[in-house]
């Protein structure tokens, strides 16, 4: 059995269907069961941090950590107690030599694999650079028009598609040999944001235009799931993007035998989240 927290999240949904399709039993923790919408393969159980009970059978846990994660101890605890004895970690590329360790995103993972380690369990650590899904913040202004304002135009990227990395975890959950690694995924190609947008306006047949604003100018209409503490350390991360080369690393095909889909084909499997 695995137990998958942040079940309902954009990489935890596409791992859980991943599971259920390849008749592995899963037990997805979420918050609130009953508006899962999951596979019906799937066990869907009401998350509770330090409770053994919730982990009876599971012998590996994929672990998504919020913001805080003072829980995380408590749950990974529990999880031992119930038999769990490898943990897989989704944390951030933003966790390597010469970050910025003050960076609110960094205390965050750094601090979860800190409590992974801690923990007495074996565990595989997954370092995402950005995710495709990110591009969904545009998603209430492509719906509304063709026209996306955003910041940093020419900011770059490698943006990775969520199955991809749930089909790391996959095998990071199910082979052996991941114990003690510290994957770093990204997608296969730097792209800028404003080519971001054209990509998702190919996908729907649009002529989307990005305007630049301010970086002042962004506000919670932009970023409306972002802590306001962590805005400013953010743009600034967004302005060091402009004119850089990203990381781009081969290891989605290393891992999975299959190369990491371009930002185009993200764009395709989500076009019915941009549609008017």
């Amino acid at each position: 059995m695995i137990a998958v927290t942040g079940a309902t999240g954009n990489v935890g949904r596409a791992l859980v269907e991943r599971l259920v399709k390849a008749g592995r039993p899963v037990r997805a923790l979420t918050r609130d069961p009953e508006r899962a919408r999951l596979p019906a393969g799937a066990e869907t159980v009401r998350l509770r941090y330090d409770d053994p009970a919730l982990f009876e059978g599971a012998t590996k846990l994929f672990l998504y950590v919020q913001a805080g994660g003072e829980r995380t101890p408590g749950l990974l605890a529990a999880a031992r107690a119930a038999g769990v004895r490898h943990v897989v970690l989704l944390s951030s590329a933003i966790i390597e030599p010469g970050a910025d360790e003050t960076h609110p995103i960094h205390v965050m993972h750094a601090t979860a694999e800190r409590q992974v380690r801690d923990s007495g369990l074996t565990w595989t650590f997954l370092r995402p650079g950005a995710f495709a899904t990110n591009a969904f913040q545009w998603a209430p202004q492509i719906r509304a028009g063709d026209t996306v304002r955003g910041v940093f135009a020419e900011a770059r990227s490698a943006p990775v598609h969520e199955d991809d990395i749930a089909a790391v975890a996959e095998r990071a959950l199910l082979d052996d040999g991941h114990e003690g690694a510290a994957h770093r995924l990204t997608g296969p190609e730097a792209l800028t944001n404003a080519g971001q947008v054209a990509a998702i306006g190919d996908a729907l047949g649009r002529d989307l235009r990005f305007t630049e604003l301010a970086p002042e100018a962004a506000g919670p209409e932009l970023f409306p799931h972002v802590p306001p503490g962590t805005l400013t350390a953010l743009l600034a991360t967004f302005a060091a993007m402009v004119g850089t080369t990203p990381e781009i690393t081969d290891t989605i095909r290393e891992v999975t035998g299959r190369p990491a889909r371009p930002f185009a084909a993200w764009a395709e499997d989500h076009t019915a989240d941009f549609e008017h």
